[in-house]
C-alpha cells in the first residue's frame, strides 16, 4: 500500500513540475485566448506581429495569427521538446471551450487553434 501512495504521489508531483515549468507561457497563452473572446474578433493574417510576447527567461515566443496562437520555443529545441509543451497546451486547454485544437503545425511550433 504505501508503494502506491509513493507512485501516486511521485505521478502528482512530476504533473506539477510540467505545468510550474510552462506556468508563464500558458499565462500568455491565456491572455491572447481571452482577448479573442472579449477584444479581438480576428488578429487578422499578420495582425499580431506587433503583439508578439516573451516569457521573461526569453525561450517561449507567444503571437496571436488570425484566430490561432503561435508558441515557439525561441532556442535549440528537440522534437521532445515540443510534444512536451504541447500536451501540457493540450492539458491546459483540453476543457476549454474556446479552445478547439492543439496541434504541431508542419514548422514545427505549437498552435493553440481558436477558429468558431
Amino acid at each position: 500500500m504505501k508503494k502506491v501512495v509513493l507512485f501516486v504521489f511521485m505521478l502528482l508531483q512530476l504533473w506539477a513540475c510540467g505545468q510550474v515549468k510552462y506556468r508563464e507561457v500558458l499565462s500568455l497563452a491565456d491572455e491572447f485566448v481571452s482577448s479573442l473572446e472579449t477584444d479581438y474578433q480576428s488578429y487578422g493574417l499578420l495582425g499580431g506581429v506587433d503583439k508578439i510576447r516573451y516569457t521573461k527567461d526569453g525561450l517561449y515566443q507567444v503571437f496571436p495569427m488570425g484566430r490561432l496562437i503561435n508558441v515557439k520555443i525561441d532556442s535549440m529545441a528537440s522534437d521532445n521538446d515540443y510534444e512536451q509543451l504541447r500536451q501540457a497546451l493540450a492539458a491546459h486547454y483540453s476543457d476549454d471551450g474556446r479552445v478547439k485544437q492543439v496541434y504541431r503545425c508542419h514548422a514545427g511550433t505549437i498552435m493553440i487553434d481558436c477558429r468558431n
